[in-house]
């Protein structure tokens, strides 16, 4: 019987995670260090009585993940003005570049 695939990106950075084969443990994290991280999150939401699901940002946090959103939106309402410029086919292509470059920065929410 074949396992479920496993978890395509590490549970604290969000970095792709390699293919592993269908033995053994299914990988969470990319690393030693991300796992001690999201260890030390566990382990401070226990001691704070927030829920086990709850996340947590700081300040700084939250104000890079808006900024980061904002490129995003910025770069999609680029492609709707250039779309109704008629821009030509490379130029859609490189903002559409642009999108997929940003979206996939933002996964990384850590």
């Amino acid at each position: 019987m074949r396992r479920p695939a496993a978890p395509k990106h590490c549970g604290w950075c969000g970095r792709r995670l390699p293919e592993s084969g269908n033995v053994g443990r299914r990988r969470r994290y990319c690393g030693q260090s991300c796992r001690q991280r999201a260890y030390e999150r566990r382990a401070a939401v226990q001691r704070s009585g927030l829920p086990e699901d709850a996340v947590v940002m700081s300040d700084t946090e939250i104000a890079t993940l808006q900024d980061r959103l904002f490129q995003l939106r910025c770069a999609a309402e680029d492609i709707v003005t250039a779309a109704d410029d008629g821009a030509d086919r490379e130029e859609l292509r490189k903002l559409a570049d642009e999108i997929a470059r940003a979206a996939k920065e933002l996964e990384q929410l850590r």
